[in-house]
């Protein structure tokens, strides 16, 4: 580790938020202790024509989406683009001044924005280890949140972040964007009104063709790169090579691998089509197949769940091997005792018995109140975060609040948790708590970096 880490991070606990009056761990534990006990500030209401101000944090990739979407709804307005790399930052901040009036400020730690009164919404796009840490404080500072999924990266967060969306009285929407997919909500009306009988069976896949990650070898953290804030909540490693931005996701440090990075969007349709919640059983295998180099979660995965209500679901993992299924890089296929539904995100087809096709969808058939959809993008995406919008302005039930998210994305940490322990779990219903298994259920919850431990 170099001087310069060693300084930043010293800087970082002392005195990088003293416009706050907070230290590092009083922010994370102090604040968060004294709004558990306190009573919540009521939050704002807006009027129709009343300003909405935002707060993004992280631009790397898909924060420009967050950039596009809300700055295409009337009546708001991005203040604030954080983000811990200067580059992205700096992204950030030109791609939103074009699509606004006023030019964003650009932050190097998103804190400051939490301390601004004038900001209503805070969004997250960040690695997954600063999802659920990053919404409580946002939540604790009196912010609605929307937090790309997956909504946590241990189970443990999950709850954690129900109960400080109950505590601050705050929303929280969980960027599951098919679950605002106009085709998508339809059809699973008629599932759940038995357009294809009792559904008994989902399969859920995801292909793409990643190459190798190679070897990190130990480097000087790049000047761009405040690498103690990056890794904030994670235990301190030192900086390597080939980690930021992308390949974290195959650490279990601090990422969730492809189960959650991809396999979150379909295991959440499948989940919502059959109507079901916390698994009885859950058994995953596969294995690191296609290189041997730093790639620590699966490449190769499949996750079996069956449910109470008789029914079971699967999610096929192939990251380094994009040949389809039905067709499709990734998918979902619901079976029922009269038909067979493939969804393929605002598309369907819907299948007899017989296999014969009895009802289409293509994603672009569908017509909002005043535009077509593109068949993808961000005219799609675009409209969750209205919904969440909506919700903030007028009162709108989410369309995925933290409540649903944290099942869908349980789901697959289960799914992680059976991989890395070698063998079946069982769960409570209730809450999918793991029975009978406490050394698998120390997986529920990870360590954090003393002093940076969220609090509710």
């Amino acid at each position: 580790m170099n001087d310069n880490t060693i300084d930043r991070r010293k800087f970082l606990k002392q005195a990088s938020v003293a416009s706050l009056g907070l230290g590092v761990a009083g922010y994370f534990g102090s604040l968060g202790r004294a709004n558990a006990q306190a009573t919540p500030s009521p939050a704002k209401k807006f009027g129709a024509n009343d300003k909405i101000t935002a707060a993004i944090c992280g631009t790397n990739g898909r924060g420009l989406t967050h950039v596009h979407c809300l700055t295409n709804i009337p009546g708001v307005e991005v203040k604030y683009i954080c983000d811990v790399d200067t580059r992205a930052m700096a992204k950030g901040v030109k791609e939103t001044a074009k699509k606004q009036a006023n030019a964003p400020q650009g932050l190097g730690d998103f804190r400051k924005a939490l301390a601004d009164p004038d900001v209503d919404v805070v969004t997250i796009a960040t690695p997954d280890h600063w999802h659920t840490p990053m919404a409580i404080l946002a939540l604790a500072a009196g912010k609605h949140v929307y937090v790309e999924k997956p909504l946590s990266q241990n189970p443990h967060e999950g709850e954690m972040l129900i109960q400080a969306v109950a505590q601050s009285q705050r929303l929280l929407q969980m960027g599951a964007q098919r679950r605002s997919f106009p085709n998508l909500k339809a059809i699973i009306e008629e599932l759940h009104n038995g357009l294809i009988g009792k559904t008994y069976f989902g399969k859920t896949w995801y292909a793409n063709g990643r190459g190798s990650i190679g070897h990190g070898k130990p480097a000087p953290v790049p000047d761009w790169l405040n690498y103690d804030l990056w890794q904030g909540p994670a235990p301190r490693r030192e900086f390597v090579d080939n980690l930021i931005h992308y390949n974290w996701h195959w650490h279990w440090h601090y990422g969730t691998g492809e189960a959650l990075n991809n396999g979150t969007h379909e295991v959440d349709v499948c989940r919502w089509a059959m109507g079901v919640t916390w698994p009885t059983r859950v058994s995953s295998n596969g294995g690191r197949y296609a290189f041997q180099d730093d790639w620590e979660t699966p490449d190769t995965q499949t996750i079996s769940w069956d449910f109470p209500e008789g029914k079971t679901m699967s999610w096929e993992g192939r990251s380094c091997n994009n040949f389809p299924v039905e067709k499709l890089s990734r998918g979902v296929m619901i079976y029922g005792t009269d038909g067979v539904a493939l969804l393929d995100g605002n598309a369907y087809t819907i299948y007899d018995k017989k296999g014969k096709v009895v009802k289409q969808m293509k994603s672009n058939e569908v017509v909002d109140a005043t535009n077509t959809l593109s068949s993808t993008g961000e005219d799609l995406d675009q409209l969750h975060f209205a919904n969440f919008i909506d919700a903030v302005r007028n009162g709108a039930a989410l369309n995925c609040p933290a409540t649903e998210g944290h099942v869908s994305v349980g789901l697959l940490h289960l799914g992680n948790i059976s991989w890395r322990k070698g063998r079946e779990l069982y769960c409570d219903t209730s809450n999918g708590h793991i029975l009978n298994d406490d050394d698998a259920m120390k997986l529920w919850q990870r360590e954090y970096e003393p002093g940076w431990e969220p609090k509710v």
